[in-house]
């Protein structure tokens, strides 16, 4: 069960709320509609709900609101708007990164693939899909969790009829297994005949709160539409033919002056009539007509009323109770609510951040490897890298280190530094232009697991491409100049880890700047830094000798905390050492302090709990 209590928007200046001490309650085991004209508040409630915008008011799920709930995607699937997730991205592909993020079994994905009929369009590309296609993949990333309500903004909106049966057919079903569902319409008839309980409100505020039968009889009224160039005096005719006859029709001139909507007769009386006394008619028609506030889909009464009454006891009555009904009075069937404004103030709602991913790193994993830009950025650093070792080699001159990472003196970083960054840019660039995690947060929680996660999955993408740049290398040198060109040299373990921390450093600037300006340009504009601005202003300082060393510092430590350290680990720690006094080194290491400072100081500032 789902219940809304004193739901109302932040008060904006000179703005009445977009909500205003809404409350009503949606039942288990049924579908329940929220219905309401373009404006009326029905998004904002839905999202004041799932704590997207800050108000006053609580929901609970079940009897807890959202953010006591551990696992927000297994109590609520949310569907508000399209698939979040890039283009590129299969649906397939799609659906397994979310189930890394709900915790749930990758087989989920393929299990909903076939539940909304998907099942041979799991390879195609989310951005080729069609509306209702769209809104399928939509509706199974809201039940990966198997949650137990269903919320969802206008899910029907624009598919064709045969889409939106099979929807509410989907919505109806969840609902017979004991689950809650509310979504939001504009359209009377549909809310008539897919829901079993009608909320509608207007302004912001509860209007009328109805089972679906008690909601068709008060609000949809069948009519009689009739178009003639002489509208004017057939509603007079037919107005006093009725008052002759001592029956209750209501005739209604629409917004257009040549249209009637009589309520209470048939297209046989009104043709009749029209006949005798020679009046044309272009259209004449069964309907079954909104009386509701704002009209929804249906035509909105405009101009005048002329209402005919018969005069026998009762008449009155019965013409009046419907109309007063439907236009959004409660009625016998209505559950008005009483207005809290005088009492209590109900509870802050506060914009919570998306919760990270349950499983963060084979979230990452399926995130990173789930489009071709992954891929194509190796593949070309790997043959500019291959391409630029044999121009390198062909003079002699240049060291085999440089040789072999193919990078010369004119390029700022190597291809492989540079496409590791441009890697690492777009792990938080790309999530923050296409998020994924939660529907209608628009950014990506800065959580600290999920740093983690990209921090260690891009620092493993980018210790494998350094690895394939030196083979590709050293192979592509072998192939052209033979095999005595390519030797080991005696420093080669302080080469690895220079190599290898340039091309992790860069990785991780990428990252880290991307996710404090979220924008891949940023976290790539961070890694050209460190050569061209931080490098030469590291050598633009005064050179101090240093009288002292750390030679044995390994040792000493070991002393200190009682452990045996390895013989091994004093070259490696001056290896370290010699790397970071290195002027890139020191550059990178720099640049790498003031991005986690940054990050964790934009963190702090937005509020954000890890």
């Amino acid at each position: 069960m789902l219940q809304a209590i004193g739901l109302t928007s932040a008060r904006h200046r000179g703005v009445p709320p977009a909500v205003d001490d809404l409350t009503f309650e949606a039942g288990s085991g049924r579908v329940t509609a929220l219905l309401g004209p373009p404006g009326s508040g029905k998004t904002s409630a839905l999202r004041l709900m799932l704590e997207l915008e800050p108000g006053r008011g609580i929901t609970y799920f079940r009897g807890r609101p959202l953010h006591r709930v551990a696992h927000p995607a297994r109590e609520v699937g949310v569907l508000l708007g399209d698939v979040p997730g890039h283009p590129a991205r299969t649906a397939r592909g799609q659906l397994r990164m979310l189930c890394a993020a709900a915790g749930v079994p990758a087989s989920r994905a393929d299990a909903l693939l076939d539940a909304v009929g998907l099942t041979g369009l799991g390879d195609q590309r989310i951005g080729t899909l069609s509306l209702g296609m769209d809104r399928r993949l939509a509706l199974a990333s809201a039940l990966l969790g198997d949650p137990h309500t269903l919320i969802l903004d206008e899910p029907a909106e624009g598919l064709s009829a045969r889409e939106a049966d099979w929807l509410h057919g989907m919505l109806r079903s969840h609902a017979d297994q004991g689950g809650t569902v509310l979504y939001t319409t504009q359209d009377p008839k549909e809310a008539a005949r897919a829901a079993g309980h009608v909320v509608t409100i207007d302004a912001g505020r509860l209007v009328a709160d109805q089972d679906a039968a008690d909601f068709s009889r008060t609000r949809l009224r069948p009519r009689v539409a009739v178009r003639s160039p002489h509208a004017a005096r057939l509603a007079v005719i037919v107005s006093r033919e009725a008052r002759a006859a001592r029956r209750s029709v209501e005739v209604v001139t629409e917004g257009s002056s040549s249209r009637l909507s009589v309520y209470g007769s048939s297209c046989a009386e009104i043709g009749d009539a029209a006949f005798r006394h020679g009046l044309p008619v272009h259209q004449l028609a069964d309907e079954v007509g909104d009386t509701g506030p704002g009209g929804g889909s249906g035509t909105v009464p405009s101009v005048s009323t002329l209402r005919s009454l018969g005069d026998g006891p009762g008449s009155t009555a019965e013409a009046g109770a419907a109309p007063t009904a439907s236009a959004g009075a409660p009625g016998p069937a209505a559950r008005p609510v009483a207005n809290s404004g005088a009492a209590q103030l109900p509870p802050p709602i506060r914009r919570r951040p998306a919760r990270g991913p349950l499983r963060p790193v084979r979230y990452e994993l399926r995130r990173l490897f789930g489009v071709r830009t992954t891929p194509l950025i190796v593949v070309v650093a790997l043959a500019a890298s291959a391409a630029l070792s044999v121009l390198l080699a062909r003079n002699g001159r240049t060291p085999l280190p440089n040789v072999l990472a193919a990078w010369p003196s004119l390029l700022p970083l190597p291809p492989a530094a540079l496409g590791a960054g441009l890697l690492g840019a777009l792990s938080f660039g790309e999530e923050f232009r296409y998020p994924a995690l939660a529907a209608g947060r628009g950014t990506v929680p800065r959580r600290l697991g999920l740093l983690v996660a990209k921090m260690a999955v891009s620092a493993g993408v980018a210790l494998l491409l350094a690895l394939f740049v030196l083979l590709a290398s050293a192979e592509s040198l072998r192939l052209v100049y033979g095999g005595d060109l390519v030797k080991v040299p005696s420093n080669a373990m302080s080469l690895a880890v220079s190599w290898s921390g340039l091309t992790v450093g860069c990785a991780w600037a990428g990252l880290l700047a991307a996710g404090i300006f979220r924008v891949t340009a940023a976290g790539v504009a961070a890694v050209l830094a460190v050569p061209v601005l931080m490098v030469p202003l590291i050598q633009a300082m005064p050179k101090v000798p240093t009288a002292r060393s750390m030679s044995g510092l390994p040792g000493r430590l070991g002393e200190l905390a009682w452990l045996q350290w390895p013989h091994e680990a004093d070259r490696w720690a001056l290896a370290a050492v010699r790397v970071v006094a290195h002027p890139v080194g020191t550059a990178l290491t720099l640049s790498l302090s003031v991005l986690v400072c940054a990050y964790l100081f934009t963190s702090l500032r937005g509020r954000v709990r890890w």
